[in-house]
């Protein structure tokens, strides 16, 4: 190795470490500036919000204005149908949302009882194994216990923040509006203020990044749409307790690959549990065939799965995103990790466009 090459790599150990010591700084000066974080939080979040469903009705808009469409009546009309059909699904079915929330909050103890007298059978069927078996068992146990009314408590919260940012998100549909009707020139906007030496290549990331991201976002969100839709009727129908409930969680983490099937389905199954082992079984044909007729016809024809990162990556992404933000860090996970891999992606050819690598070394 080279001299030159030598101290390439300690500049990026050093890029590397400073890095590392810059995050460190951040996480132990949290508490100064979370304040200001959770206020500006509250200020973007309905630009957030505006932008992501921009981002996935810009393309039905662009479709249905090559059709021969005017382009404000094309706006007016993608605008209308997603607003009027969100707005008449939440009208009608908020209703039986608060009372199936309010009869889950109310059955509460009865869940619990029923728990605990389930776990202490299972505490007594394993009184006979091995001690130190049986104490692993009643470890877990407790554990589950403690987990259960975790989620139940974080539910809760969740709906109340919710509440909170009910004024805030009514601003959304104003501002996407805006953000259809000016697309173009908030394109324009965006070209101007950028440098012109990055003008170019920041074209192109930003095409890769929605080649890369787009169609799996706005397919993965429909498929879960559809699988909510159908367990919401399905429980229905086998008379499952809360299928609007359940329905919406297992429509959420759909979105999650490999292991939103799993999470979607324990909250159906604990519940199952509190019925009947028939019920159970019954909960559990229903979300295998959910889970066949995503992973073999619904996934690959509307979402493709396909944002070219190998399972062991995605993996890795699912579980740091579960570590730094729970639910809502695994939903993200894969779409940050894809356009962090794209940005890596165009820096190295970037580099080497401007240092080409000699062959002959």
């Amino acid at each position: 190795m080279t001299k030159e090459n030598r101290m390439k790599w300690i500049y990026r150990l050093a890029l590397l470490l400073l890095l590392f010591l810059c995050l460190f700084l951040l996480m132990k000066l949290n508490p100064l500036y979370h304040p200001f974080l959770k206020a500006l939080q509250g200020v973007f979040l309905p630009f957030f919000l505006a932008a992501l469903i921009t981002y996935l009705l810009h393309p039905l808009v662009e479709y249905v204005h090559e059709k021969g469409v005017p382009r404000f009546v094309a706006i007016l009309t993608i605008y209308l149908l997603f607003f009027g059909g969100l707005g008449y699904t939440i009208v009608k079915g908020f209703p039986y949302f608060v009372v199936q929330l309010k009869q889950l909050l109310e059955n509460v103890p009865a869940l619990a009882k029923d728990y605990k007298e389930l776990l202490s059978r299972v505490d007594k069927g394993t009184s006979a194994l091995p001690y130190s078996v049986h104490s692993k068992i009643e470890q877990y146990i407790v554990k589950m216990e403690i987990s259960a009314q975790n989620i139940l408590t974080n539910a809760i919260f969740s709906l109340r923040k919710i509440v909170d940012y009910f004024f805030v998100i009514i601003v959304v549909p104003f501002l996407v509006f805006y953000f259809l009707n000016d697309f173009e020139k908030i394109k324009k906007a965006v070209w101007y203020i950028t440098p012109r030496r990055f003008r170019h290549e920041g074209k192109h990331l930003i095409e890769d990044v929605d080649k890369s991201l787009g169609g799996y976002i706005r397919g993965q969100l429909f498929v879960g749409a559809i699988l909510g839709a159908a367990a919401m009727i399905a429980l229905w129908i086998v008379g499952m307790p809360y299928p609007i409930l359940l329905g919406i969680v297992i429509a959420v983490t759909d979105i999650i690959p490999y292991f939103g099937p799993i999470l979607g389905a324990i909250p159906v199954i604990l519940i199952a549990l509190t019925i009947s082992w028939k019920m159970v079984w019954i909960t559990v044909g229903i979300m295998l065939v959910l889970q066949f007729i995503e992973g073999n016809i619904l996934g690959p024809f509307i979402v493709g799965r396909n944002v070219h990162i190998h399972p062991v990556f995605i993996i890795f992404s699912l579980l740091l995103g579960s570590e730094l933000a729970g639910v809502p860090g695994m939903i993200l996970a894969v779409p940050v990790f894809s356009v962090i891999k794209v940005i890596v992606i165009h820096i190295r050819e970037h580099r080497l466009r401007q240092h080409p690598i000699d062959k002959s070394e």
